[in-house]
C-alpha cells in the first residue's frame, strides 16, 4: 500500500478515530499504545498522526517520545513525520513543558548526537514562535 492509497482505505479512518479517541482519554496507559503502534508503524501516515497526537496530550510522557526518541517525532527517518511533528509543537498554545522537555533532551549525555542537535533546532525555532 503506498503513501496516497492509505487515507482513501476505509480502515485510515478507523485509525484516525482510534488515535482521536486515545488523544482525549485520561488513562496514562493511553500514551503506551500511541507509542508502541502508532510510532512504530511502517506507514508513514501513522506516524505522522500518532506523532500529532502526542504533541497535542502535551504532557511529560508524550512528548518525550517525540522530542526524545531517536526514530520517532522529530527524529523520525520521514521528512514528513518529523516536519508534522515540529509543526504541531510550534503551534502548541502552552508550550511550556515542551521546551523543558526540548531542554533536558539537549543537556542529556546519554542520547544520539543527532537527537540532540534536532531538540537544538526545534528549541530555536520555539523561542522564535513565542
Amino acid at each position: 500500500m503506498n503513501n496516497t492509497e492509505i487515507k482513501t482505505n476505509k480502515n485510515y479512518n478507523r485509525i484516525v478515530d482510534i488515535v482521536d479517541s486515545l488523544i482525549i482519554n485520561p488513562n496514562p496507559e493511553a500514551i503506551d499504545v500511541l507509542e508502541e503502534i502508532g510510532t512504530n508503524s511502517s506507514i508513514d501516515e501513522v506516524r505522522e498522526l500518532t506523532a500529532k497526537a502526542l504533541v497535542k496530550r502535551n504532557e511529560t510522557k508524550s512528548l518525550s517520545i517525540v522530542i526524545s526518541q531517536k526514530g520517532k517525532g522529530i527524529n523520525d527517518m520521514s521528512t514528513v513525520v518529523a516536519m508534522s511533528t515540529i509543526n504541531c509543537l510550534l503551534s502548541l498554545e502552552d508550550k511550556q513543558e515542551a521546551m523543558k522537555i526540548l531542554e533536558e533532551t539537549i543537556a542529556s549525555e546519554d542520547l544520539a548526537e543527532d537527537v540532540i542537535e534536532n531538540a537544538r533546532s526545534v528549541r530555536a525555532l520555539m523561542n522564535l514562535s513565542f
